[in-house]
């Protein structure tokens, strides 16, 4: 049974906790003016066919430095220490509890054994093959959970790639598959 280590929101979550530790009230007042900045584009941006997406995961983050921002003003700190955020390590104690429960189910299931796997989150962009594409028509992304950027570029073609699909309605190709959660240099 496969269980994923880390959700996306929790990606997301710990993204920017680890990203504002050490950090003081200007760079993550900063820090939130990029999350709002991003946000935005994101909402204005042709929307996705999926839950998990760029509007998604730019919302998670905007959230998650807002409430730290709010933290900071409330309790009056010089600097972001996540082990002194409650609200971040009840992040924590939720996702390893949710980590044994599937892990307890899967073993009591008796299906199959239970395999954590560590994906990450891959943005997949497609583009139109030569003549077949209106100029219109906006290229398609997708955000998909994978092991690698060939395996979500494999899943992305499988679930779109088909007659009527995303990909096969406008002639696309898959041109970029790019990791954004964790982003780069991040390291759980």
């Amino acid at each position: 049974m496969l269980i994923y280590e880390y959700l996306p929101h929790e990606l997301a979550r710990l993204g920017v906790v680890a990203k504002a530790a050490g950090l003081d009230h200007c760079r993550i007042a900063a820090q939130v003016c990029l999350a709002r900045e991003r946000a935005g584009r994101a909402r204005a941006a042709p929307s996705e066919p999926h839950h998990l997406s760029e509007l998604f995961i730019a919302e998670l983050r905007r959230h998650q430095w807002e409430r730290i921002a709010g933290l900071m003003e409330k309790e009056r700190t010089a600097a972001y220490v996540p082990s002194h955020d409650s609200r971040a390590i009840r992040y924590e104690t939720q996702r390893l509890q949710r980590l044994m429960a599937e892990v307890a189910e899967a073993v009591r299931s008796g299906v199959a054994a239970p395999e954590i796997w560590r994906h990450r989150v891959y943005r997949i962009d497609a583009r139109p093959t030569a003549g077949s594409h209106s100029p219109d028509m906006p290229a398609p992304v997708v955000h998909l959970m994978a092991a690698s950027p060939g395996e979500a570029a494999v899943r992305a073609w499988a679930i779109h790639g088909r007659d009527g699909g995303l990909y096969g309605r406008g002639g696309y190709r898959i041109t970029s598959v790019q990791q954004v959660l964790p982003e780069p240099g991040e390291v759980f």
